[in-house]
């Protein structure tokens, strides 16, 4: 263990920084251009992952390499110590090498794999309530009578159901006999042999009771004998349970994060006001919770942060390796924004509307419909933060008009987009979408060139709940997402291509571009998939459908611009 805080503290040599200006606030977490401290930063502690020994741990960089591949997200914190020199602060996300303490990083917030901590001592509990659990559930005995029980109910269902139809039989029997004798014989003699049906149906009827009884009893002997196991399992499941969820509890007590003014705050207070109600799983084991707790702890001022990626991508994300990323929302946001309340922190751009001043191209327009040349940047409808938007744009315009959206572009993604003016025109070319015989090309520039011509890339896709907007590749609860691709044009470090979207799924064609089950390759200015520049050069370049009142099929096609 480092007994000195500053032990942690990697300094910069004066020839470095001497002429990188200080910035005047912190970094926005969310959204941010690696400030040139962090990159000198980020270079030097990827220079020590490289090269280190003592980290068992497989990023997935070494072929061959044992054990389960795990890339993890790693953050530096440029510092000030209290004598004004500067340095910087390393973490990583949720445990490296099955460990929580490794000399070059920041401490969690709480170590609960101390040894001797209360977790460890109640997952040891936990851990001898499930064996408890496995070892009934491996007792032959119990084994046994479950496959009798099965066996028995099989067998009782099969002779039931077969004494019924013998009863059936027996039953349509007696009826013909009574028939054909009605007629043949006197009404004493009739008399007599109705009472000797009668006693024939009790004998049946009484040896179905019988057959019914005997298998209810066998059964009810062998459920019970089962149920004497299972009621056993299931209160060691709820007390496993129980336990659970107090030191989930006891856990999220001990998470208290700090701010400047040293204010502290729990891990279940920070979240009880979110729509989570309660901290998401890893909440916490962040990079940056973890710097900034050792910073405001140890007296050391935060000048600016960033995140990389280091290793191989998880299969379901899109994770460059050495590439910056944001802090993710869903766990770090709320936790962040308590941890950074009274610092002066950059401006955050999602307040900032991108499309001011950007024309709104009208490329066709008549009594029913508009189409529109979108601006990259411009929202297609207001958003929650920012009012400026095609449809504000258009209400303004026609004012006794209500504008009715059909479809939508992503704020930076530029291209045609189509607008009803009327409800049965909507409802007509919204018909048309949702039956998918709308034609829609897009043309993207892709940041590396790729192998081969055309194809198809079909990778089901759902939202990233911890850390929306980005999406997710699932083949276990994704929406099915089908992207046709034709290269148009090569480079030695870019591809343009063309992309017909089968389907119309959130970020299609950003992910599939991106992951790498799609083509790898992240559009160029992709800041949620790739790497931010001046513009996302993603261009709904063509649009064709029929027209809802001349039923002409019409086309329109808007160049690119890059």
């Amino acid at each position: 263990m480092v007994s000195n805080p500053k032990d942690r503290i990697t300094y910069f040599p004066e020839s470095l920084i001497n002429d990188i200006d200080l910035p005047e606030r912190f970094t926005f977490p969310f959204f941010y251009e690696p400030h040139p401290l962090t990159k000198i930063a980020t270079a030097q502690l990827q220079e020590y992952l490289e090269n280190q020994t003592d980290l068992n741990h497989n990023f997935g960089l070494i072929e061959n390499q044992p054990g389960l591949v795990i890339g993890k997200m790693f953050g530096v914190l440029v510092i000030q110590d209290e004598e004004g020199r500067l340095g910087y602060l390393s973490a990583f996300s949720g445990k490296l090498a099955d460990s929580n303490d490794h000399p070059m990083f920041v401490p969690p917030v709480f170590d609960m794999l101390v040894e001797d901590s209360f977790f460890l001592k109640e997952q040891y509990i936990l851990n001898s309530i499930n064996d408890k659990v496995k070892e009934i559930e491996q007792d032959e005995r119990y084994i046994e009578l479950k496959e009798d029980l099965e066996k028995f109910t099989a067998q009782s269902v099969k002779e039931i159901a077969a004494f019924k139809k013998r009863l059936k039989s027996n039953k349509a029997y007696r009826k013909s006999l009574r028939d054909r004798r009605k007629n043949i014989i006197n009404e004493t003699d009739y008399a007599r042999f109705e009472a000797y049906l009668i006693r024939f149906s009790h004998y049946d009827n009484h040896q179905f009771s019988l057959l019914s009884n005997q298998w209810k009893k066998t059964l009810e002997e062998v459920h019970l004998e089962v149920a004497k196991y299972e009621n056993t399992i299931e209160s060691l499941k709820k007390e496993r349970r129980e336990k659970s969820a107090a030191l989930q509890q006891q856990l999220f007590e001990q998470y208290a994060f700090l701010n400047k003014d040293l204010k502290e705050k729990s891990l279940h207070s920070i979240f009880s006001d979110t729509v989570f109600g309660k901290p998401p799983a890893g909440a916490g084991e962040c990079a940056t919770p973890k710097l900034l707790q050792y910073a405001f702890l140890h007296g050391f001022k935060p000048i600016v942060m960033a995140e990389f990626w280091w290793g191989a991508s998880p299969k379901s994300e899109v994770r460059k390796h050495k590439q910056y990323y944001p802090a993710c929302t869903g766990k770090c946001k709320p936790i962040l924004k308590h941890m950074l309340e009274g610092m002066p922190v950059d401006d955050n751009p999602f307040l900032i509307n991108q499309g001011e001043g950007k024309k709104l191209e009208t490329v066709y327009e008549d009594d029913h419909l508009i189409v529109v040349n979108k601006p990259a940047e411009l929202l297609s409808v207001p958003g929650i933060l920012v009012q400026d938007s095609v449809y504000s744009r258009l209400q303004a315009m026609w004012e006794d008009i209500e504008p009715l959206i059909i479809h939508r572009l992503d704020m930076s993604t530029s291209g045609l987009l189509v607008v009803a003016k009327t409800k049965e025109a909507h409802k007509n070319i919204q018909k048309q979408f949702l039956k998918r015989t709308v034609t829609k090309r897009y043309t993207a520039l892709l940041s590396r060139a790729i192998d081969g011509q055309e194809g198809e890339i079909n990778l089901p896709l759902r939202g990233d709940l911890d850390n929306r907007p980005r999406q997710l590749v699932c083949f276990e609860h994704g929406k099915k997402a089908i992207t046709r691709w034709k290269v148009v044009e090569k480079t030695d470090s870019t591809t343009k291509i063309h992309f017909w979207p089968l389907t119309g799924r959130t970020h299609q064609l950003r992910m599939h571009s991106a992951h790498e089950l799609g083509l790898n390759a992240p559009i160029v200015g992709d800041d949620l998939y790739g790497t931010a520049a001046e513009r996302l050069h993603l261009h709904a370049a063509y649009l064709e459908f029929v027209h809802p009142v001349t039923e002409e099929k019409i086309s329109f096609e808007a160049p690119e611009g890059f």
